[in-house]
């Protein structure tokens, strides 16, 4: 019988024998010829697995740290948005630039971030300057920098001074510092 002859049921047949009784005998006979070079296929294969997992994890752990340094970056500037950390060029000329950083436990958070978090004092002294009571912005210490910020307008020029000698003893947010010295002017 030839192909044209045959039904799709004698090509399923076909197909099938070929399959689960000639394919067996075959490998069987070839095995021995057969490992050896699938062997070294799988080796290559591997190798190359290999190489391009390495090259992910290297670009992901760059990106990773590019991510990280950008979310450090948003956070050591709200940070000093909120006066929580003094700008670098304060905390360089501030008398309490030479303290020790604080640090958080279990913290892996850079020297940058951690540095400030504590008011800026001199020395380990108590700073000088008028009493947060005493100045004209009710609850000076609960806020942030932009919230002081917005509440110098119309202050007097000696509620200015004393509001800039307090914030210079005590956390020297350049902000506020700022400000206070252009509505001095």
């Amino acid at each position: 019988m030839t192909d044209a002859e045959k039904t799709p049921i004698d090509h399923l047949v076909d197909g099938a024998v070929d399959l689960f009784v000639y394919a067996p005998i075959g490998l069987f006979f070839e095995a021995p010829n057969l490992l050896p070079k699938l062997a070294a296929q799988g080796r290559v294969h591997a190798n190359n697995a290999r190489l391009f997992g390495q090259f992910a994890v290297k670009h992901g752990e760059a990106e990773m740290r590019r991510r990280v340094g950008d979310v450090e970056q948003q956070a050591v500037g709200l940070l000093k948005m909120f006066g929580l950390l003094p700008d670098e060029d304060d905390a360089d000329s501030s008398p309490g630039a030479a303290a020790a950083p604080a640090t958080t436990p279990r913290s892996t958070a850079s020297p940058a971030v951690t540095r400030g978090l504590e008011p800026v004092a001199g020395n380990g002294e108590a700073p000088s300057g008028p009493a947060a009571d005493e100045l004209a912005i009710p609850d000076y210490d609960s806020l942030s920098a932009s919230q002081v910020v917005t509440r110098l307008e119309g202050l007097s020029p000696d509620e200015l001074e004393a509001l800039r000698a307090y914030e210079a003893a005590h956390r020297g947010r350049k902000t506020i510092l700022n400000k206070v010295a252009q509505l001095q002017e």
